[in-house]
């Protein structure tokens, strides 16, 4: 099963940047989209069609801002497949945070954390999302084993940045967040690029100024994060910092349930 991941930072530029030649050419079984930034009235508009795939979709309420989406092949043979959205709590799902899908064996989470802003503004909000976000993880996780994929807005360690000294502190490397991060993996799940990967240096994320990407100045902040039991059964977990189209690029595992 090959499973994808890509923040597209909004699918309307997205789709005007090649979206459908990557998905004809990747074909993923499921590919999970974050920062779609569409709700349901404009995509009724624009009438996307993704050929092939079921559509799972979960819009912020405020217009032009966050969301998550799932497509999921028609050629998987799956059964019973159950979908929810949100973590039930009204703060946090108003963003469009989150998507659940469970499979006969686990449950597919797509997530898009929140990002902690400049001069950390919402770095409680985040925080308090996390804690959230871990409960609602292990009370699936007491059922079957979970996949969980999308944009965690953290680069946890030194090697997942650029420029780490220069960056501590920042959004997306204070201590609250890598410690969380940290806490998350400890509760019994595994980082797939950093299992697979040890030291390889790769980035999912380039901001647009300075010629960030061009120079390789970037974060890895985009994760598949898999229960401990399914941790034998990824083939493999990677980043295709070649695609463009936004300024995060898709990453994706292989795993074999």
């Amino acid at each position: 099963m090959k499973i994808y991941s890509w923040n597209v930072n909004g699918i309307r530029a997205v789709m005007k940047k090649g979206f459908i030649d990557f998905l004809n050419k990747a074909k993923p079984d499921i590919l999970m989209l974050q920062e779609i930034k569409i709700n349901d009235a404009a995509r009724a508009v624009e009438q996307f069609d993704f050929k092939g795939y079921w559509e799972f979709w979960n819009p912020a309420e405020r217009p032009g801002y966050s969301g998550t989406a799932i497509l999921v092949n028609k050629k998987l043979k799956v059964k019973n497949l159950k979908y929810k959205s949100g973590l039930g709590i009204d703060k946090f799902d108003r963003e469009g945070r989150v998507q659940t899908l469970e499979f006969e064996k686990f449950y597919l989470i797509n997530t898009y954390f929140p990002h902690s802003n400049h001069e950390l503004t919402r770095l409680d909000f985040k925080l308090e999302f996390n804690q959230a976000f871990l409960r609602y993880a292990k009370k699936l996780a007491a059922k079957k084993s979970l996949i969980i994929g999308g944009d965690f807005n953290v680069a946890h360690e030194e090697i997942d940045l650029a420029r780490p000294k220069d960056n501590i502190g920042n959004p997306g490397f204070t201590d609250e967040e890598r410690d969380w991060l940290s806490k998350f993996l400890k509760a019994g799940y595994v980082d797939s690029f950093r299992l697979l990967n040890k030291n390889k240096v790769q980035y999912s994320w380039w901001g647009y100024r300075f010629n960030s990407r061009a120079r390789n100045v970037g974060w890895r902040i985009d994760y598949f994060c898999v229960s401990e039991k399914l941790k034998k059964a990824i083939k493999k977990s990677f980043i295709l910092d070649k695609i463009m189209g936004s300024d995060h690029c898709p990453v994706g595992i292989e795993i074999k349930i």
